[in-house]
């Protein structure tokens, strides 16, 4: 499994502040807007939006702020032009790490994406230079609870996965982006407990880290995370669980 997305896991359970609340409802909002801007303000028929809005629900954003988004990318509503932005580089230890940011200031956004590579002693790379290891895949995280973790990915694969990774207690299930939700509700109809379900980028490739090299990576990719302008970071990391609860410990 990823290390980075257990990772997020563990500390998006340990905090959920109102400053934090305040910077997710802002990224999903964006997000909302871009969605809206490209496929239309209908969730039915806007694969993008409809995991959007799936995904401000799932914050607690107001309806009225979703819907004020969606108008805004749709055009009923004046905002500010947002445009995607895709980063490559590698940080700590050779690890390789792709950004993806919604931004209305593009020499902003590039320039704080490039320091925090530098003050990790990583490196921003051209474009390409990174994204040759990722697929675009749909990927589930699901608690096993008191199941066997084995089982539940035997049982994901029977449903539709097309691989399960066992991570102690959690499995990470993957899929077609096109069956994520189909496959998500399967699970929730079989009892699971489903953590989280997002189009991401998998790793062809990883990077196993230890307890000694990993915190430094960590540090950089929460670094990213917390920019404003960040939607999401792919890297490919890989860290036990039990390294993950231990340095997550240390830094809680």
């Amino acid at each position: 499994m990823s290390g980075h997305s257990k990772w997020s896991t563990i500390k998006h359970k340990k905090a959920a502040t109102d400053a934090r609340k305040g910077q997710q409802f802002t990224k999903v909002a964006r997000e909302l807007t871009i969605a809206a801007r490209e496929g239309g303000g209908s969730p039915d028929a806007n694969y993008r939006l409809r995991l959007a809005v799936e995904k401000a629900r799932s914050v607690n954003m107001p309806q009225d702020n979703i819907k004020r988004a969606i108008m805004r990318g749709t055009g009923e509503l004046a905002g500010s032009t947002i445009e995607e932005l895709r980063f490559e580089g590698y940080g700590p230890h050779g690890v390789a790490i792709m950004v993806d940011t919604l931004t209305d200031n593009r020499n902003r956004t590039s320039s704080d994406v490039r320091n925090l590579f530098t003050r990790a002693g990583g490196n921003l790379g051209a474009t390409g230079s990174v994204a040759w290891m990722f697929t675009r895949q749909g990927q589930i995280v699901v608690d096993a609870g008191r199941k066997d973790p084995d089982e539940v990915g035997l049982e994901a694969i029977e449903l539709g996965a097309s691989d399960a990774r066992v991570d102690g207690r959690t499995v990470e299930v993957v899929t077609d982006p096109s069956r994520l939700e189909a496959l998500r509700d399967s699970l929730k109809q079989k009892g699971y407990q489903v953590e989280s379900a997002e189009v991401t980028m998998n790793a062809s490739q990883l990077v196993n880290l230890d307890e000694s090299r990993a915190p430094s990576v960590l540090k950089l990719l929460d670094a990213l995370e917390e920019h404003d302008d960040v939607q999401s970071v792919y890297s490919n990391v890989d860290v036990a669980a039990e390294v993950l609860e231990r340095i997550s410990e240390r830094v809680s």
